[in-house]
């Protein structure tokens, strides 16, 4: 079980101090808005496996006077003075993604997750270049040569995806489609793959090929880091994750990558694709990089994937198809398609249930991409606010519940298990919201 940072909480009648009293006293709209988005996330059950509860020093860090500097370059070799202390706070964080995930070279400065992935682009790749990745239906991301992307438009994208029978990445298909296409560049990674990415196998493909190899992690950097996943680190080129998702940071990215790709890393990022880079971020990244080297944190990423599992098993136990059959991580991936509903529907049922996920496309889905037949789950949220793997039986109960009374347009049954979600969330407290 994961071990969350004690953090004082309001009370929320009429009568308390304003959780925000500089925002609520030069704009109540605004600062009314932020106070319903913290209690929406203090009483639903979030299971959207991209999203997660940073800690409060998270995000004193991301709110604070680093706000207010502007800082291009890198440390030791700005465009502005005045960074005698940023320096330092870029040089924390570059130290602490090095050390955690054994790579020899870390860049802080990307924007987002996609923004890192359209550097791995301009490092090593021309207009017209060939880049292997997972399809977006299979699994993927926009960023690794979709057609809507400008990474598809840019470049010629080539894509592998899922076995029918297992819903599992086939290699064979992979390493046959780069001998066929010799793409410059190889993504491993996805939005939506449930099962363990094996590395080792890719890199192979890739130094076969004489490709460079970019590991997307964004999804699974904390249960790397926490010892719960395996590393890409000895396998590839590249590594490129954001900093929230399972890593419990800030809304950020990072690259890593071995020392011999350090420089075109770094100029791609800067002066390639950015300017000055989002100071308050990076003292954000740092922090959450420091929480992600405890013990505490390494509890919390197994346990993250014990939930996972234990709710896959009981979702199956209730007669959910889920895609390959469960996971080996922290996502789930639901075809709906026997239960005589879509994604979408049911997402939005499960929204006023207060269970919080999103429709999603299941490999070889006949519906269209807004309208599909799956949703997308996972157990990172709920495990940092401490739910253990015994309550996944109520949630698998939940969830069942729920697709059922979508079908029938039964809203009073919706309505009871929105108050018993509420119920499971005010015994675990969320990590950081400062609600009580």
């Amino acid at each position: 079980m994961t071990t969350r940072t004690s953090t004082p909480t309001a009370a929320t009648t009429d009568t308390a101090a304003p959780r925000h009293p500089a925002l609520t006293a030069s704009d109540p709209e605004l600062a009314g808005l932020i106070g319903a988005e913290e209690r929406l996330q203090a009483d639903t059950l979030r299971l959207i496996p991209s999203e997660n509860y940073v800690s409060a020093a998270v995000l004193e860090a991301s709110g604070s006077v680093l706000q207010n500097k502007y800082s291009e370059g890198y440390p030791g070799k700005r465009y502005y003075e005045g960074q005698q202390v940023i320096d330092r706070v870029e040089t924390l964080a570059i130290r602490r993604a090095q050390a955690l995930f054994g790579m020899d070279h870390a860049n802080v400065q990307p924007y987002s997750g996609s923004p890192a992935n359209l550097a791995a682009y301009l490092a090593f790749l021309q207009p017209g270049d060939t880049v292997l990745g997972m399809s977006l239906p299979m699994g993927g991301h926009l960023t690794h040569g979709w057609d809507v992307s400008a990474t598809g438009r840019w470049f010629r994208g080539v894509r592998y995806g899922v076995r029918r029978d297992t819903g599992r990445i086939d290699l064979d298909e992979v390493r046959d489609l780069a001998r066929a296409e010799r793409p410059r560049l190889i993504f491993c990674g996805g939005t939506a793959v449930p099962r363990t990415i094996d590395f080792a196998g890719f890199a192979e493909i890739a130094r076969e090929t004489g490709a460079v190899l970019v590991a997307d992690i964004a999804h699974i950097a904390g249960l790397i880091a926490g010892g719960a996943h395996p590393s890409p680190a000895g396998h590839a080129d590249v590594v490129s994750t954001t900093t929230h998702k399972t890593l419990r940071g800030p809304r950020g990215a990072m690259l890593l990558s071995t020392a011999e790709h350090a420089r075109a890393i770094d100029r791609a990022v800067f002066p390639g694709l950015q300017g000055g880079p989002h100071n308050q971020t990076t003292a954000a990244i740092a922090a959450a990089l420091g929480e992600a080297a405890t013990a505490g944190f390494c509890s919390y990423a197994h346990q993250v994937v014990a939930n996972a599992r234990t709710l896959a098993e009981e979702l199956t136990a209730r007669g959910f198809d889920l895609v390959s059959g469960g996971t080996d991580n922290h996502l789930l991936l639901i075809d709906l398609t026997d239960k005589d509903v879509s994604g979408k529907v049911a997402a939005k049922a499960l929204d006023r249930a207060g269970i919080v996920v999103n429709y999603n496309t299941v490999p070889y889905d006949p519906r269209k991409p807004f309208d599909p037949s799956g949703i997308r789950i996972g157990t990172p949220a709920l495990t940092s606010r401490g739910v253990p793997a015994s309550a996944m039986s109520t949630v698998a109960t939940w969830i069942t519940a729920v697709v059922e009374a979508a079908r029938a347009g039964d809203e009073a049954a919706i309505a009871k298990v929105r108050g018993e979600v509420k119920d499971l969330m005010d015994a675990h407290p969320a990590p950081g919201l400062p609600v009580s």
